[in-house]
């Protein structure tokens, strides 16, 4: 595999468009929600990476003889979000800093012209204020992410057991995977899998108000004792404050002469100690 290339993205620089186009992503989450089916861990309200941007996968819309698909796409390279349906329909709309409010009206304007009426509580999406849109931030973003999710599949990929796809979750605005160990954790009902699943979730954030830049991390569920006192690879560092478990700077790989080597090291160093942990508990 090629090696990747990076892009710097310190969030000060960009932070009011990042906000702006989280608040797009929120909006197709909860339409996508709308009309989903159920999923465990909620991957019916996440969205995926897709060639160019950020996508639905195919959304069920209306029953027998009138049912047909739908897909929102959040095209981050074209600046547009894309509505399609397996009836041929298409719309477009731009991406520009448009108020929420504005963005979600024509999103449901959209849906409605396709004979659909999503119930979603507009008042989540009220707020009129022209949003920033830095395009050059926003594709920036995109070539980072994508690369990003290429290294997390190819990892994902050498896992035996159960793997979540990679998700892209509007309410942190972070992209993450999960591997399933196949075990229960006791004293759990079996049938709420939030509770019951024994877990690592692997993941990317652009920042938030424990950590101002980006960062990749590490956790599991149940927390083995013995793992913040494992090996960490170089410059990982073991996270305490907001949540728990290894952390890895975005930047220390803008210097590194082997992004995609050192990311597959920390995934994979990571991985082991806590599978090894877990089982052994």
């Amino acid at each position: 595999m090629p090696t990747i290339k990076l892009f710097p993205m310190p969030l000060a620089g960009w932070q009011p468009t990042r906000d702006t186009i989280q608040r797009y992503c929120q909006v197709i989450g909860k339409i996508r929600s709308a009309f989903s089916y159920r999923r465990k861990h909620w991957w019916h309200v996440d969205l995926r990476p897709d060639v160019t941007g950020l996508c639905t996968p195919p959304i069920p819309a209306k029953e027998g003889a009138d049912a047909f698909l739908f897909k929102m796409h959040l095209d981050l390279m074209s600046h547009c979000m894309v509505l399609t349906s397996s009836k041929g329909q298409e719309h477009s709309i731009q991406l520009g800093g448009q108020s929420v409010a504005a963005f979600a009206t024509e999103v449901l304007a959209s849906l409605t012209g396709m004979g659909l009426e999503p119930k979603v509580d507009l008042e989540m999406f009220d707020d009129q204020s022209t949003g920033e849109y830095d395009a050059g931030a926003v594709e920036r973003y995109w070539q980072n992410l994508g690369q990003i999710a290429t290294v997390f599949d190819e990892f994902r990929s050498g896992l035996r057991q159960e793997t979540s796809p990679i998700s892209f979750w509007p309410h942190h605005f972070d992209m993450t995977f999960i591997w399933f160990s196949g075990r229960l954790v006791p004293n759990f009902n079996p049938a709420d899998e939030e509770g019951a699943d024994e877990q690592m979730s692997f993941g990317f954030s652009t920042g938030d108000e424990g950590l101002r830049d980006p960062y990749f991390y590490i956790s599991a569920y149940p927390m083995p004792e013995a793992l913040p006192r494992a090996v960490l690879p170089d410059g990982v560092t073991w996270y305490e404050e907001s949540w728990q478990g290894a952390l890895l700077q975005f930047g220390d790989l803008l210097t590194s002469d082997n992004p995609r080597g050192q990311l597959l090291q920390y995934l994979g160093t990571m991985f082991r100690a806590g599978e090894k942990l877990m089982a052994a508990n």
